[in-house]
């Protein structure tokens, strides 16, 4: 008997099995696991995306401006952190 004949014969008697215990627990078949990895794209997945984008409304987005005193805020904020970055780096050494 070649190692073929018996790979069958073990996928046959695995898939009875399978479906044994399918009628068992009540389920109507075995289910196929999901593979791995990215779904496959579609056909008719451009087609759609083309009739939605159509339909959506771009929405404009409201330009935000940083004030003198902001930045001047932010400015402050920077040099007492690396002060503090320093400060620990020289106490480490």
């Amino acid at each position: 008997m070649a190692i073929s004949d018996i790979l069958s014969i073990l996928d046959s008697e695995i898939l009875k099995l399978k479906q044994a215990r399918a009628l068992l627990t009540g389920s109507a078949a075995p289910t196929a696991k999901k593979k791995a990895g990215r779904p496959r794209k579609l056909e008719a997945a451009p087609a759609m995306a083309a009739a939605v984008a159509a339909t959506a409304k771009p929405a404009k987005k409201k330009k935000r401006k940083l004030t003198p005193e902001g930045r001047k805020r932010i400015a402050e904020a920077v040099k007492r952190r690396w002060a503090a970055q320093k400060k620990a780096a020289g106490a480490a050494k």
